[in-house]
Formats: structure tokens, C-alpha cells, sequence
């Protein structure tokens, strides 16, 4: 149960669904789904049938289910919509990025990818304006020493002067600033290869797996593993010249070439802007194994994942679209936030094909927050379809019908959509469920990690 007490009404509805007759199968279903805070509902039916004798070999419906309803999980990536979906998504991200750093036979990603020149890079944004900040040496430049969680941390220090329309344009063009530096980093490599791009397709291939981070000023910045292979990609070898510092010196190059910048027009009362990636450009190589200072494969895949689950929610911003700017009062957005969306507002008429108010809850970007090149390694896809076997495979089992041939087996089904969500007593008792497995979830790592330290001192 929660840590806080439940108002009557939400009470009385958890008292209700805990004390029905199909509580039991209705918890069934919300374990199934990871316990998922928004589920889909579903009504219909499915049938298997062999195809020689026409006999009826499994039939379910969704009649006899609590409220003749099947509860799927949402999917939803964000850990503020969905807790439960957002970690099985960050596990995918994980094994994505941690399978084009280290290999996976399972994905044909060979371990000699291992070998490759590869580096973690971060992008950030420019500077808007001097906000308030917690620098490594000495006070803010307020004078203040702020606590780590000080609420003032990345807000202007004179709102007045700084440019929010210029920080939310910035997020708004961000994705189509990555797309120059992907281009122009080809043609570094070549530069310093001595060789022509055609050349360089011959001989190589970059590959990167990126994630979007907001800072608490409200600017976004990448986070990008970034790989030197083979021309056929991961399973081939990258040629000798190819080194990590030669890739180092590439992306710090490209970042502030002018090929790399995006520019702007002006509109209305707008000027025309000529964006670049901040100065603060970070490049460190990724280790297969660390001392403790360097950057590992482990540590790379869990930054990405843990980043991939979240959006502009750390600014004080809604995780939905913004239907009126009366919500922030309802929902108390913090002012340096409020600017941001305000200026998206603002400048929706001027640059209608950016549809900056639809986007105003991410402060502007439209971007995809993690995303990957063709041949970096796997895909979500890839995973979730693995997944869905395994699942497929283990009800089969479960039903007697893993040892019919596919072919012999004929499958009618008819789903309708029927709403999404819980009651407020529901959502009560599938949080509770959702930290349960939670709970039994870490347990099982911390006994396997357990585990593998007495076989390595063993």
C-alpha cells in the first residue's frame, strides 16, 4: 500500500477491486503487463484450429475476463508516464548500445567489435544567457554556493537578458544540427585518412547509437557512442589508420566547423540565428574493461539507457502537449520553465513549419530522444520481437500446442480497443505491484552479482 494515506473515494474503489470475485485475475494480468500504470484494454477473441480436421485445439475471450477486458502494457518510453514500460524500454536501449560496444553472437555482432576505434562523445548547447550553476571551483557567479538540489540551479540570473527565444529555436533545430554533424564527421575522417569521401565508403563505416538529455536550463545535448568500422560494417575490420585519437580529433573538428551549423531565418521580430554546438564538447574513449577512471562499455550502455527514459521532466515541464498556458499556473511550472514554453508559443506564427507550440512541452524539440545508425548494432525492434517469441513459445507450452507444426495450425482472432488506464483503486494496487516485482527484480541482480564475485575470486 502507498506510503500516504488514500483519500474515502479511492479507498472505497481498492476495497472494491481487492475484495471482487476476479481480483486474482485481474492481478494476473497487471504482472503480466510489468505492472503498467496506463494499460491498453482489449475485447475480442482468438481461435487455433487444425487445418487438416478442423478441430478446435485452444479458444479464448475476453468474456470471461474482469470486466471483459485484456490488459496489455502501454510501451510508454517515459519513466514519468510509465515506470514499469520505461524500464523494460531502458533494458532494450541497454543491450542496443552495450551490443555495438562489446558483440552478441545472438545479434551477429561479433566480440572484435571490441577492437574498433569507438569514443563517448557529448554535444551540448551554446550559451543563452549566464544562469545560475555549481561550478567546480568557487561560488555561483551570484555569490551563492548552491546545494546540489538547489530548485534556482540552471534558471537565468537576469530572465530579462536572456535568450529564450534563442534556447527553445535551438532545441526546435537540434536534430537537423546531429543530421550536419554525422555528414561533416565523414568528411573530417577522410581529411585525415588523406583519402576522398567515395574513397572512405570503400574502406569504412561510421556508426553511432545516440541519446537526448535536457539540462536543467532547458537546452538539449547528445550523448553519442560513435564507432570506426569496416565497410561492411560491425563484423569487418576498420583499416589501420583508423585510431581512436584520429577519430577524437575528427568529431572535436567537426563540431565547430560552419558545415555544422544550422541557420535560421528572420521572422517577424525575430533575428536570423546561426546555431552550433556549445563549446563544451566532451570525448572520452570507451574501455572494454576500466581502472576505475576510465569509461567502460557497461557504464556507456547504462548512461544511454538510464537517459532514454526520460524528456524535459527535470526542467519542471508537463510530460503531455499543453492544450493552454493555464495549466502551468494549475500545475505550478516552475518561471525559467514557463519562459521557455511561452516563447514557443510566442513563435509558433512566425515559424509555422516548426510547430513549435505543439512541441512546447519538450521546450521545442521534436527530435527522436535515442536513435542509431543502420549498422550501429541490433534493433528494437529486433528486441521486442524476441522477446514476443519467447512469450509466444511459453504460452504454447502452457496450452499443448508447441509440439504442432505452424503450417498445420490455422489462428482467427478479432480485437477491438476498449480504453486504456486503471480506476483509482487499480492504479493504488498496480503500483504496489509494480514495486513488488521491482523489488524481486533487483534481488535477483544483486544475488547474480553475488554470484559471479565468488566465481571470480573462486
Amino acid at each position: 500500500m502507498p506510503d500516504t494515506l488514500l483519500d474515502p473515494t479511492t479507498l472505497r474503489d481498492v476495497l472494491r477491486v481487492a475484495s471482487a470475485d476476479d481480483y486474482h485475475r485481474w492481478e494476473d494480468q497487471i504482472r503480466r503487463t510489468g505492472g503498467c500504470a496506463d494499460p491498453i484494454h482489449l475485447t475480442g477473441w482468438v481461435l487455433h484450429k487444425d487445418k487438416t480436421t478442423g478441430q478446435t485445439l485452444h479458444h479464448y475471450s475476453t468474456a470471461n475476463e474482469p470486466d471483459g477486458r485484456l490488459r496489455l502494457a502501454c510501451g510508454n518510453r517515459r519513466a514519468s508516464r510509465c515506470p514499469s514500460c520505461a524500464w523494460t524500454y531502458a533494458g532494450d536501449t541497454y543491450h542496443l548500445i552495450r551490443a555495438g560496444l562489446a558483440g552478441d553472437d545472438r545479434r551477429d555482432i561479433p566480440a572484435t567489435v571490441r577492437e574498433h576505434p569507438r569514443v563517448f562523445a557529448t554535444l551540448t548547447a551554446p550559451s543563452f544567457g549566464p544562469v545560475h550553476n555549481r561550478p567546480d571551483h568557487g561560488p555561483c557567479r551570484c555569490g551563492t554556493h548552491h546545494a546540489p538540489d538547489a530548485p534556482e540551479l540552471g534558471t537565468a540570473l537576469d530572465p530579462d537578458s536572456y535568450d529564450y527565444a534563442g534556447a527553445v529555436l535551438f532545441n526546435n533545430h537540434a536534430g537537423e544540427l546531429w543530421v550536419r554533424f554525422a555528414n561533416r564527421l565523414r568528411r573530417e575522417i577522410a581529411a585525415r585518412a588523406g583519402i576522398t569521401q567515395r574513397e572512405l565508403k570503400e574502406v569504412c563505416r561510421v556508426s553511432y547509437g545516440k541519446v537526448a538529455e535536457f539540462q536543467k536550463r532547458g537546452a538539449v545535448h547528445f550523448h553519442a557512442v560513435i564507432r570506426i568500422d569496416g565497410p561492411d560494417g560491425p563484423d569487418s575490420a576498420p583499416p589501420s589508420w583508423a585510431t581512436t585519437n584520429l577519430l577524437t580529433e575528427a568529431i572535436q573538428a567537426t563540431a565547430w566547423h560552419a558545415y555544422s551549423s544550422v541557420t535560421v531565418p528572420a521572422s517577424g521580430d525575430q533575428p536570423a540565428r546561426t546555431f552550433q554546438w556549445g563549446r563544451q564538447l566532451d570525448v572520452r574513449p570507451v574501455k572494454a574493461f576500466g581502472d576505475g577512471s576510465d569509461l567502460t562499455e557497461q557504464a556507456v550502455a547504462s548512461y544511454v539507457a538510464k537517459y532514454a527514459t526520460k524528456a524535459a521532466e527535470n526542467t519542471g515541464t508537463l510530460n503531455r502537449r499543453i492544450g493552454e498556458l493555464a495549466e502551468l499556473d494549475r500545475h505550478q511550472v516552475p518561471d525559467h520553465t514557463r519562459r521557455l514554453i511561452e516563447a514557443c508559443k510566442e513563435l509558433d506564427p512566425l515559424y509555422p513549419d516548426r510547430r513549435l507550440w505543439a512541441w512546447a512541452h519538450m521546450l521545442g524539440f521534436r527530435g527522436h530522444f535515442s536513435s542509431k545508425s543502420r549498422r550501429y548494432s541490433t534493433t528494437l525492434g529486433a528486441l521486442r520481437q524476441a522477446r514476443a517469441d519467447y512469450r509466444a513459445a511459453q504460452e504454447a507450452a502452457a496450452l499443448g500446442l508447441d509440439d504442432a507444426e505452424p503450417d498445420t495450425v490455422l489462428v482467427l482472432a478479432d480485437w477491438q480497443y476498449a480504453g486504456h488506464g486503471h480506476t483509482p483503486g487499480e492504479s493504488v494496487l498496480a503500483a504496489t505491484i509494480a514495486r513488488d516485482l521491482q523489488l524481486n527484480r533487483e534481488t535477483a541482480r544483486e544475488a547474480l552479482r553475488d554470484q559471479l564475485a565468488d566465481e571470480r575470486e573462486c
